[in-house]
């Protein structure tokens, strides 16, 4: 099976090692792909938003299956591309991919259909949005409308600092036209939890949550980021959360789109805050996060490139998956192995810890191109080093990106988890190198 992975980060190097294992998995191709994901794959110097480019490599290279991992080509149409010239994918369509392309149809689907989020109005107008925050108490949240990088989100301590949100998205464009519309919404307090989750559109196989570290510096300070860390699992989030997640916001965000003509296949990232209320969305994401990818996919026993061929096929009951409705979703499980049907997706007991290494200055202004010292990290036992902006060069491999490294460990529990990962970090090193030191301690 000749397989195309679309991306060239850190959520892509996890997929595409995971997918390597698996013997069908004959020929793997990337774009762009990066130094770490070219152990696996042939890494290809086509851009993941070049959708032109991808078909035309996807039809002379014979591709049987493509993952499409990041959000701009999903929100570009690259999955329907792709199946129009017969080709199967593991990803959303280009209109299930506004659940995270456009902030506004999320926030609306929740409100239609009684999904529990944050109360909020939208503007496309600097001077209605300045006079709604003026009125309105904080802290407040601003967002951008569209894709942001994980970046188009501010939580507004006070007026001024709402101001300089709305007139960085409205008038400077700081987001080009994804902050041309934005939202502006309550702050939800509580803990926050990520729950990932393979769904075929008709059932649905939660994965282990997790908790992100978004701002830049310890202690949850400065400027939202991509995310500078992970853990997993997310400690606050309870069997009893759990199950009311499933039955008020996983499984009615699937009917959900499916009522409005968008039927999603694929990972959909659920962005979660557990208020004094109950759990509320705060976000959705029509793809694995990065890096809570690179945290909860090592917990994975069973096989990746197995469940998203279901996922594509639209199998996945056989994975103990929750269905919407018992009406709804065939009792047969089709041609499923035994092995599947008996096992489902499975994740192994312990913990992950995931720190990210980025360069001096993200979410900034950042320099690249300097060489990386693993040390021996490679080569400790439960560690894995997954490249999230890196490249070759010369026979060496070099900083190429904001985020450089997605370190991960895999402990017993948390705290071992967390000791091997930060051994691990401390063991590498690259000019302007920083990192977190508190990822899992709060």
């Amino acid at each position: 099976m000749n397989i195309l992975i679309i991306g060239g980060g850190g959520r892509e190097h996890v997929i595409t090692k995971y997918i390597a294992r698996n013997p069908k998995a004959t020929k793997i191709y990337a774009l762009p792909g990066n130094a770490g994901i070219s152990q696996f794959a042939e890494c290809v110097n086509i851009s993941a938003e070049d959708i032109n480019g991808m078909i035309s490599f996807a039809q002379s290279h014979a591709i049987d299956f493509a993952i499409v991992a990041p959000d701009d080509p999903l929100a570009l149409g690259a999955v329907d591309r792709l199946e129009e010239i017969g080709i199967k994918c593991f990803g959303p369509s280009q209109k299930a991919a506004q659940i995270e392309s456009s902030k506004v149809f999320a926030k609306d689907l929740m409100r239609k259909h009684n999904i529990p989020t944050a109360k909020y109005e939208v503007f496309t107008d600097i001077d209605a949005a300045l006079s709604y925050v003026a009125i309105s108490d904080c802290p407040i949240v601003i967002k951008a409308d569209g894709l942001a990088k994980g970046k188009g989100v501010t939580v507004a301590e006070n007026f001024q600092q709402a101001r300089e949100a709305i007139m960085s998205c409205m008038k400077a464009k700081t987001f080009g036209k994804s902050g041309e519309r934005i939202i502006i919404e309550e702050c939800l307090t509580g803990p926050e939890v990520t729950v990932l989750a393979f769904t075929d559109g008709k059932t649905i196989v939660p994965m282990i949550s997790s908790m992100d570290h978004k701002r830049a510096y310890d202690g949850n300070k400065g400027p939202n980021t991509g995310g500078m860390g992970v853990i997993a699992p997310n400690p606050y989030y309870t069997p009893q959360i759990a199950d009311e997640c499933m039955k008020r916001i996983f499984l009615p965000t699937i009917a959900a789109m499916n009522e409005e003509g968008h039927k999603f296949k694929g990972c959909l990232y659920f962005g979660l805050m557990l208020t004094k209320d109950g759990p509320k969305v705060i976000e959705y994401n029509c793809r694995f996060g990065d890096p809570e990818a690179e945290a909860v996919l090592p917990l994975m026993e069973s096989d990746l490139l197995e469940v998203m061929l279901a996922v594509s096929d639209e199998r996945l009951c056989g994975y103990g998956a929750t269905p919407l409705s018992a009406s709804r979703v065939p009792p047969t499980l089709g041609g499923m192995s035994s092995a599947v049907r008996q096992e489902g997706v499975k994740f192994r007991k312990g913990a992950s810890c995931c720190v990210v290494c980025a360069s001096s200055g993200y979410p900034g202004h950042y320099l690249t191109g300097y060489p990386i010292d693993f040390g021996d990290a490679d080569d400790m036992a439960g560690v894995e080093i997954f490249h999230a902006g890196t490249k070759s060069e010369g026979g060496k491999i070099l900083t190429a990106g904001g985020r450089v490294l997605a370190v991960n460990a895999v402990g017993d529990d948390a705290e071992s988890s967390r000791a091997l990962a930060y051994e691990a970090v401390s063991r590498i090193s690259f000019e302007g190198m920083r990192y977190r030191s508190d990822i899992g301690a709060n």
